[in-house]
């Protein structure tokens, strides 16, 4: 790993250690449980965008402290198949809390939140369910074949979709490898049309999605090229996510014509005046180039 992936899973690590603390794993279970059926992510077109809820970047700095329920809602009204929301404190200023909020807000409008962290252990994805998440993003990378297979199970059973992130073709190989072990039983495709319901995925089904990273974690630079180098080693039959530097309604439109599904888009969102619209500009510029 980057030694910025190393000292987010120490910190991650860290907050597993106090959470069990104050709550076992066996409480903290049937409190998730106890929450509604998670949202399902529906897509609605030929290309969707995950927008994301962070107050602080580590390559920009902070986003403001921005009124989170006015702007997810806003995010929903503009047309995002879910909401990405960070938890992580010391880097992205995130909190459980705001997932909660986050969910809580989303769940009239039928719009999935997900938590976006340095997840490392089962007990952090029960966290996300108990605070309403709909799924999460797991790094490939951080996390060891058993362990990974152990979090997709997890996410499994707890109804999260999982979107996997990855930052080069190992990754991919990887994670291709421990998803294909449980297909078609544990991966669905989201290629549904816009008001129909989606289909009961069943018991034992797990809706998978993979993303591709541009940034580099080491300089925090963002190589676009990273997109097309990395597309042609995505599994088929899976929605792909573009994911990091993407800014504008043109750069939808390019990861949109190289195969991309979805674009998860994040800090220009965090500080455009009026998100929704920039929202329905982007995904309108990605079915078109389709």
């Amino acid at each position: 790993m980057s030694g910025f992936l190393d000292r987010m899973a120490a910190a991650s690590h860290a907050r597993l250690r106090q959470a069990r603390a104050r709550e076992p794993l066996t409480v903290l279970r049937a409190r998730a449980l106890a929450t509604p059926q998670p949202l399902p992510l529906r897509l609605h077109g030929r290309f969707d965008l995950i927008a994301e809820f962070k107050r602080r970047s580590p390559s920009l700095g902070r986003l403001g402290d921005d009124d989170l329920e006015r702007r997810v809602t806003a995010y929903a009204e503009g047309g995002a198949a879910a909401v990405s929301v960070l938890t992580e404190p010391s880097q992205f200023h995130g909190s459980l809390e705001h997932l909660k909020t986050a969910a809580a807000t989303l769940a009239p409008m039928h719009v999935p939140a997900m938590r976006k962290d340095f997840l490392v252990d089962p007990y952090q994805l029960y966290e996300a369910r108990a605070a309403g998440a709909g799924g999460v993003l797991l790094i490939i990378r951080m996390l060891s074949d058993a362990s990974l297979r152990e979090m997709l199970d997890c996410a499994r059973k707890l109804g999260l979709f999982a979107l996997l992130e990855a930052f080069d073709t190992n990754d991919i190989s990887r994670a291709t490898a421990e998803v294909a072990v449980g297909v078609p039983e544990r991966s669905i495709k989201f290629l549904r049309s816009e008001g129909t319901p989606p289909p009961d995925p069943g018991r034992g089904a797990l809706a998978i999605l993979f993303g591709v990273n541009c940034r580099d974690l080491q300089t925090l630079e963002v190589m676009p090229r990273r997109f097309i180098e990395m597309a042609k080693a995505l599994p088929p039959g899976m929605p792909r996510v573009a994911e990091s530097g993407i800014t504008t309604p043109a750069a939808c439109g390019e990861v949109a014509r190289i195969g991309y599904r979805l674009a998860l888009v994040g800090s220009v969102l965090m500080t455009a005046p009026d998100p929704a619209g920039v929202i329905r500009t982007m995904i309108a510029t990605g079915r078109t180039a389709t």
